[in-house]
């Protein structure tokens, strides 16, 4: 992260255009020059003294001066004085919230997916939830129904919270009676074992028992292998990506590339969220801060979300550094309690 700069270090008049220099330009997302400064501030200082003030800050590293403007604009270290120490935060509003809690707590397998969108549809900018660990979410309940052409749709619940649909392929016809027997065979085997665990003693039953059960048996687990096989891989969602072509800053088409590579490879967007997941509360990236090149000129405003005091899993805004963070910040804050009191109702 970048030094942090000591407050102590700034009177209150600097403070206070620094304040207003950034909700300005967060607002308008042009360069804020004296005269604009002189009038929003209420100060009634100068624009030569304005000017002083402005390169002081400069000199501190708060600000910076576009080439092709005589206005300033934040750095990132100005964003973070201005989160950690200036910042007013907006309540969110209440209607707004009985919605939101209406729409993650409707009988909807989908939430988690939900949530990403509400994230992306409120900010208007990109929204990530990660899934629940796989050594946390608990396999519930399979079923199979026949389809045409050998194939079988796979119904099987993960914490009562997820529910996935899959089909695979077989290489003979099985009765209704066979796939019934089959997911009561994997039922009393498997419920309650972590998703991971059941992948891994799927596998080893798979090589293990083909001479020590009967061929039924055997199918059973052939056909939870497919299922499982791919089941896990999915590591987070995402909602909005488009939303951050809307912002100028980081409308270059490079830039962009970059982002959407970064969100498809998930690595690196991984890492970030992973260190979120046991913090207290919101956290934020600004800028640099996130370690992670294709992030720059973003910001990503994190809140893990729990159910009982266990942590599942962590939800996030990304947005150009230029975000409207009294808004954004408790925003995600509510979100991510509203996920948890949605999930924990299921």
């Amino acid at each position: 992260m970048n030094a942090a700069i000591d407050i102590q270090n700034l009177d209150d008049r600097s403070l206070s255009l620094l304040k207003t220099l950034v909700e300005r330009y967060v607002h308008d997302g042009q360069p804020v020059g004296s005269r604009v400064l002189s009038k929003d501030s209420e100060l009634q200082l100068s624009p030569a003294t304005i000017r002083n003030v402005m390169a002081d800050l400069e000199e501190m590293g708060l600000i910076r001066s576009p080439h092709t403007s005589a206005g300033r604009v934040p750095t990132a270290s100005g964003y973070r004085l201005f989160v950690d120490s200036l910042l007013t935060v907006r309540p969110v509003d209440e209607a707004l919230l009985n919605k939101l809690d209406a729409e993650l707590k409707e009988n909807d397998e989908h939430v988690l997916e939900k949530a990403s969108k509400i994230l992306s549809d409120v900010t208007r900018m990109a929204g990530v939830v990660t899934l629940p660990s796989r050594e946390i979410v608990r396999f519930r309940h399979i079923e199979f129904l026949a389809l045409s052409n050998n194939r079988i749709l796979v119904v099987f619940v993960a914490d009562e919270q997820e529910v996935h649909n899959k089909i695979i392929h077989t290489d003979r016809f099985y009765s209704a009676a066979e796939l019934q027997q089959a997911a009561n065979y994997l039922n009393s085997i498997y419920t309650g074992q972590s998703l991971v665990k059941v992948r891994e003693s799927i596998l080893q039953d798979l090589e293990n028992n083909k001479n020590q059960v009967n061929e039924a048996m055997v199918n059973a687990v052939s056909m939870a292998q497919q299922v499982f096989e791919q089941t896990g891989d999915e590591d987070y969602i995402v909602s909005g990506q488009t939303n951050l072509m809307d912002f100028s800053e980081l409308a270059n088409m490079e830039h962009l590339k970059q982002l959407f590579e970064a969100f498809n490879q998930k690595q690196a967007v991984l890492h970030l969220l992973d260190k979120c997941q046991n913090a207290d509360g919101v956290q934020i990236f600004i800028g640099e801060e996130s370690g992670y090149e294709p992030f720059n000129q973003c910001s990503v405003v994190t809140s893990p979300y729990t159910v009982e005091g266990e942590v599942l899993g962590v939800l996030a805004v990304v947005g150009p550094t230029r975000m409207a963070y009294e808004k954004v910040i408790p925003f995600v804050d509510v979100t991510a309690k509203l996920l948890g009191s949605a999930l924990k109702c299921r």
